[in-house]
């Protein structure tokens, strides 16, 4: 049986374990709050976007947007997003496992990937899957840089394709959930699927009229095009920061309710090593005062 002190140690130890649990259930709650408010603040630029492509590309034959026959190996460039930080479930092991699985269902053979890792701990897990990752960047600690990040992964991009030929980009990220926390997700980036924005005309129009341009088509494509990329990779890693954090949040609440089980029974363990110390120490007094009292004689 443990000693009274050795159980008020792991009192104070557990009680000081849940101050820790609590503070950073407060800063996941709060950090989701802040990426679901950039994920959302980007859905209306998102939708001005794709009515911009498909102003551009509606005057245009469907069978144009076909890509042809490769004459070279299809190689492949994957953005995987996790995390930095533990403490979060199986984030990154089941993100990396997703992804794993949809570029082997690719026609690029292994030698043909590139990988890039937004989180180190993401990295790890697909180093321990036997992938090389070629570069891993930190996860922004804020919404307010996620920028910075993004413009680093389309530079990435950009030199994929021009040195490494890339044909088929893809981003893999947990979406945020509110049922089940995330849900591991993979985005082919390129090629895109152009027959999408030209399909946008079945859809009912927001406005009256049909909006044109006096710039050069191809110009404003490419323009397009680049705001299409930037809000698709900032989208993807602002949803994987929500996911993490809500993961984190999850494991903290269950941590707290099994800090709180553990302390009721250690607490409980305390109180009867508390009564036992003080019924034995009651114990000896009587011992003691009955072997200091004289003895009456017998009458």
């Amino acid at each position: 049986m443990e000693s009274l002190e050795q159980l008020h140690k792991q009192l104070d130890s557990l009680d000081q374990l849940r101050s820790i649990v609590k503070t950073m259930k407060a800063l996941s709650a709060a950090n989701i709050h802040q990426f679901e408010q950039a994920v959302e603040a980007l859905g209306g630029y998102y939708r001005t976007v794709e009515l911009g492509l498909h102003v551009v590309l509606k005057d245009m034959k469907p069978s144009g947007f076909e890509h042809g026959p490769a004459s070279r190996p299809r190689r492949l460039g994957a953005v995987v997003f996790g995390s930095d930080h533990g403490l979060c479930g199986r984030f990154n092991e089941e993100i990396a496992e997703h992804a794993i699985m949809r570029m082997d269902s690719t026609a690029a053979e292994k030698e043909d990937r590139r990988l890039l890792a937004v989180g180190a701990r993401v990295a790890g897990s697909l180093e321990n899957a036997g992938l090389h990752v070629e570069e891993d960047f930190l996860t922004p600690g804020s919404a307010v840089q996620i920028t910075a990040t993004v413009q680093q992964i389309l530079l990435k991009i950009d030199q994929w394709q021009e040195e490494a030929g890339a044909h088929y980009i893809f981003l893999f990220y947990n979406r945020h959930s509110r049922q089940r926390s995330y849900q591991p997700t993979g985005v082919q980036l390129l090629p895109m699927n152009l027959r999408r924005f030209h399909r946008l005309e079945e859809e009912p129009w927001p406005s009256r009229s049909l909006p044109t341009f006096t710039m050069e088509r191809q110009a404003l494509f490419h323009r397009l095009l680049d705001q299409y990329l930037f809000v698709s990779v900032f989208r993807a890693c602002a949803e994987s920061q929500a996911s993490e954090h809500a993961s984190r949040l999850s494991a903290m609440q269950s941590a707290e309710r099994n800090l709180d089980e553990r302390i009721g029974d250690v607490t409980m363990s305390y109180r009867r090593a508390r009564q036992t110390v003080i019924t034995s120490e009651l114990l000896d007094l009587v011992s003691g005062f009955e072997a200091l009292e004289p003895k009456n004689p017998k009458s």
